[in-house]
C-alpha cells in the first residue's frame, strides 16, 4: 500500500529544503525535485551575496531576520561558516556622480559605517578599476559571501534526520485530488500526499494550474553571469565585490576569478536557462568599460531565472482556491539571504495559520506575503 505523507513539497531548492527544515519535526515530508540534484536551478546559479543592497523594505527586514541564524547556525548544521565578510564598492561614472550622495543617504539606513571614496581610495580598493570612468564611488562594509550550497544542504541533512524523505528525478506530470489525498504523479509512480507545498520556483504557475488552480501571474526573469580570468599577478580574493549604483553590472570575486554579471532580466518561461550571446556581451562590455582588465578569456557563463510576483513580493499562505495548496514561490533574487526567516514565516503559516510574533514585532504585516492579494 502506497504511504500517505503529511506533506509533500514540490521543488527541491532552498525554498523546498527550508520548508522541509521546518515542517519535517512537526509532519511527515516528502520533498519532490525534477532534476537529479537539489537546487540545480535557481539556487545553484545565485550571486552568493548576503547583503540589504538594493533590496526593499521587505526583503530587507527578512534580511535582518536571518542575520542570527545565518552568522551562528545550529550546531552542526555545516563544518565552514555560511558567511564570508566580503564588503562592497559602489560606483557611478561621471555621468551618473550626483547620485553618489543620494545612495550614501539610503546605505546608511542600514549600514551607517558606509562612507564615500574618492577616486583614488576607490581604485586603492579595486586597483584595476578604470580612473577616467569614475565619477564617484561609496563603501558599504556591510556586505558577505554565502556558502549557498552548505545552506543548503544543512537544511536537508537536519530535515532528513526529522524523518522527511528527499527525492530527486520526480518532474510532477499530474496533480489529482482522491480520497481526501492529493495523487502527485511522477516518473517514479504516485505520491501521495494530505497537503501540497508548491515551492516549484519558476514552475510554480505551472504547478497551480496542474492541480485546476488559477496561476498567480509569476514572472521567471533570467539573468545572466559570467567568469573572466584576471591577468597573471593579480589577486582578487581579498577584493570587495563592485556594483554599479543603478545596478546596470556587477562583479565580485569567484575563485581566483571575477564573476560578471550585466544584472538582466528578461521575462523567460520556465526552463533551464540559458545565457544568450548579447547578455554575455554586455557582461564583457561593463566590466572592460569601468576597469582595465581585458576580457581574453570567458571561462564559464551561465543563466539563472528570479521569479516574481507581480508586485515583487513573496507568495506564502494557502490558496484561496484551495484549503490544502500551500504557495510557497516568487522569492525573486532573495531567497537564499532569506531563508532561514521566510521559511519560519511560511512554517508557521502552514501549522498555525498565523505568521510567526517575532517576525510580525519586525513590522511586517501579516498578510504582506498572503496569495489572496493577486486573486
Amino acid at each position: 500500500m502506497t504511504a500517505v505523507f503529511d506533506v509533500a513539497i514540490v521543488g527541491g531548492g532552498i525554498a523546498g529544503a527550508s520548508m522541509a527544515y521546518r515542517l519535517a519535526p512537526h509532519r511527515s515530508v516528502v520533498v519532490l525535485e525534477r532534476e537529479s540534484a537539489f537546487g540545480y536551478h535557481s539556487t545553484g546559479r545565485s550571486a552568493a551575496e548576503y547583503s540589504r543592497q538594493f533590496q526593499n523594505e521587505v526583503v530587507g527586514l527578512l534580511c535582518d531576520a536571518s542575520w542570527d541564524f545565518l552568522n551562528t547556525p545550529p550546531d552542526g548544521f555545516t563544518e565552514v561558516p555560511l558567511l564570508r565578510h566580503r564588503g562592497t564598492v559602489n560606483i557611478a561614472p561621471a555621468d551618473k556622480a550626483e547620485l553618489v550622495e543620494t545612495a550614501l543617504t539610503e546605505t546608511r539606513v542600514h549600514s551607517p559605517d558606509s562612507r564615500l571614496l574618492t577616486v583614488e581610495e576607490a581604485v586603492a580598493m579595486v586597483p584595476f578599476l578604470r580612473p577616467d570612468w569614475l565619477g564617484g564611488a561609496l563603501y558599504d562594509p556591510l556586505s558577505w559571501d554565502m556558502e549557498v550550497e552548505s545552506l543548503l544542504q544543512g537544511f536537508i541533512r537536519f530535515a532528513r534526520r526529522a524523518g522527511a524523505e528527499f527525492r530527486t528525478g520526480q518532474d510532477v506530470t499530474a496533480v489529482i485530488r482522491e480520497n481526501g489525498c492529493y495523487r502527485l504523479e511522477t516518473p517514479a509512480g504516485p505520491v501521495l500526499a494530505r497537503k501540497l507545498v508548491n515551492a516549484a520556483g519558476a514552475w510554480a504557475d505551472p504547478l497551480a494550474e496542474l492541480a485546476g488552480l488559477t496561476p498567480l501571474g509569476l514572472t521567471p526573469m533570467r539573468r545572466t553571469a559570467i567568469t573572466v580570468d584576471v591577468p597573471a599577478g593579480i589577486d582578487v580574493g581579498a577584493l570587495p565585490s563592485v556594483n554599479e549604483l543603478d545596478e546596470t553590472f556587477y562583479f565580485k570575486p569567484e575563485a581566483g576569478k571575477l564573476m560578471v554579471s550585466p544584472a538582466d532580466e528578461h521575462p523567460s518561461a520556465a526552463c533551464d536557462a540559458q545565457p544568450e550571446d548579447l547578455d554575455v556581451a554586455y557582461a564583457a562590455h561593463y566590466l572592460q568599460e569601468s576597469t582595465t582588465l581585458p576580457v581574453q578569456t570567458i571561462s564559464h557563463k551561465w543563466a539563472g531565472l528570479r521569479t516574481f510576483a507581480p508586485d515583487r513580493r513573496q507568495v506564502i499562505g494557502f490558496s484561496p482556491q484551495d484549503p490544502d495548496f500551500f504557495w510557497l514561490a516568487g522569492q525573486g533574487g532573495s531567497g537564499i539571504l532569506t531563508s532561514p526567516a521566510l521559511s519560519a514565516w511560511a512554517a508557521s503559516e502552514f501549522l498555525t495559520g498565523e505568521p510567526p510574533a517575532d517576525l510580525l514585532a519586525l513590522g511586517l504585516p501579516m498578510d504582506v506575503f498572503r496569495p489572496d492579494r493577486l486573486a
